[in-house]
């Protein structure tokens, strides 16, 4: 049975990947007609969230939904809410798989995060996964070179709030239930985005609005189904699985943008996934 576990886990997280990057290519298909990244965030959020409503609701009605952490859940939401800005405008000015594999150096900023905010102490190995992890994204990027762009900044600018939206989410485990924490992060980063609503003056068609629903539906198929393969076995066992997205990523941008694959790319992520397995072997032998 825990082999079983072990493998549906890890089907499901292919699969939400897969998911997460049919959302990313989604989104740079909307950027790429004009549309607003504000919009385009705001409809991920309310849409999500109206998604996730039958679920939430399912069992335990409201109360289930008092909090008395809601300084947490804003951090949460406001920090969430701005690497989604960031990611979302990543997606519209660089290839699909150089986005995506700076998001995923998120894991890396966790601990040092966790380190500031929680008092968490970092083993040397980790200190070592996080050394080799930054240098594939100096690999990346190219700083100092006539190859750097800009906008990879803003990537991993987006790498380091998410870093801070999942310290938070710990933070508040203690007393948060998933359910709850899904609840009020959809519910506050959607306010939250609806602000830039004001001064918006473009505004989906209804073909546009069928891709909004795509995307909102799509991540919230795909939060399920990473929430079960989590569910089913620990990070530390089937983390690696998160890489797919690279791959899923290369081949849709492939796809429908000829993008193809730098050799910086190539060696970077190879260095981040090397980096990132190491520090999965820590969490394994902590086990």
């Amino acid at each position: 049975m825990p082999n079983d576990n072990l493998v549906r886990s890890a089907v499901l997280l292919m699969c939400g990947e897969l998911l997460l990057a049919v959302m990313a290519a989604m989104i740079k298909h909307l950027a790429g007609e004009g549309l607003p990244p504000e919009l385009i965030v705001f409809f991920r959020n309310f849409l999500g969230l109206l998604f996730l409503f039958p679920i939430l609701f399912g069992t335990g009605g409201l109360r289930q939904l008092k909090t008395k952490r809601i300084g947490l859940h804003f951090i949460r939401a406001g920090t969430g809410v701005a690497a989604m800005f960031c990611y979302f405008y990543t997606i519209a000015h660089v290839p699909l798989a150089d986005a995506i594999i700076v998001k995923m150096t998120a894991p890396f900023f966790l601990p040092l995060t966790a380190m500031i905010w929680l008092g968490d102490k970092i083993t040397l190995r980790t200190w070592a996964a996080i050394a080799v992890g930054f240098l594939g994204v100096a690999v990346i990027i190219q700083p100092g070179t006539g190859a750097f762009n800009p906008v990879m900044i803003v990537a991993l600018l987006s790498a380091v709030l998410m870093g801070v939206a999942k310290v938070s989410i710990r933070k508040m485990a203690d007393t948060e239930p998933p359910r709850r924490i899904v609840f009020w992060f959809g519910a506050i980063s959607s306010v939250i985005s609806a602000i830039p609503l004001f001064w918006i003056t473009t505004w989906p068609d209804g073909a546009q609005f069928g891709w909004l629903l795509a995307i909102g539906l799509t991540a919230t198929i795909a939060q399920i189904c990473m929430t079960t393969a989590y569910q089913l076995a620990s990070p530390g066992r089937v983390g690696i699985y998160n890489y797919t997205a690279v791959i899923w990523a290369a081949a849709l941008g492939w796809l429908f943008w000829d993008e193809s694959l730098k050799w910086a790319t190539l060696a970077g992520t190879l260095l981040i996934v090397a980096a990132g397995v190491w520090n999965l072997g820590s969490a394994k032998i902590k086990k």
